[in-house]
């Protein structure tokens, strides 16, 4: 029995919006990220400043968001690596069971940001980030597609669960019952 068969019905356009997303995500993640290191060769050219605020620079990200958990080592990398295929997994089978609009995109973005990033370090050996946006000597941090992706894809779970949340409040107090 194929899995189309197995899911509910409502259930197939939103894993289809999903993955879709994800896809999108992963492809431009990966055309930008392309364009810059070998069509623009930002590694040799240096910084370009875009605006007063934003500069597209290359930094090569040994960790994950912010840096953290930077991994100087192969195994770092590799645990890393494997560490993320198990997230993007679990993630997978939440968007492939997704009753709902919001969270199946939400989760397209996750996955396409985390599958992005992880075609970095299994290439690369490091994320590549590259915009740098900053305000006077205050410097946020260095990012890319993908992680804009994933930051987009949490606060729409949030937005979900602050919403779900209050739905559910409504129902309880207004004497509906829930499904």
């Amino acid at each position: 029995m194929a899995d189309d068969e197995i899911a509910a019905p409502s259930a197939r356009p939103l894993r289809r919006i999903g993955y879709s997303v994800a896809g999108l995500v992963l492809i431009l993640d990966q055309a930008v990220k392309l364009w810059l290191l070998y069509g623009v060769d930002l590694g040799r050219t240096g910084p370009i400043p875009v605006t007063s605020f934003f500069d597209l620079v290359l930094v090569w990200n040994e960790g994950i968001s912010y840096g953290l958990f930077q991994q100087e080592t192969e195994l770092g990398r590799w645990l890393l690596v494997a560490g993320t295929l198990v997230i993007i997994c679990v993630l997978g089978y939440w968007l492939a069971t997704a009753r709902d609009r919001l969270v199946a995109i939400s989760v397209g973005l996750i996955v396409g940001g985390a599958v992005g990033n992880t075609i970095d370090r299994i290439a690369y050996g490091a994320v590549v980030d590259f915009v740098h946006i900053f305000v006077g000597s205050f410097s946020w941090y260095v990012f890319n597609v993908a992680d804009a992706a994933i930051a987009v894809g949490v606060a729409g779970l949030l937005l979900d669960a602050v919403l779900r949340r209050r739905n559910n409040a409504a129902l309880n107090t207004s004497g509906g019952t829930r499904d």
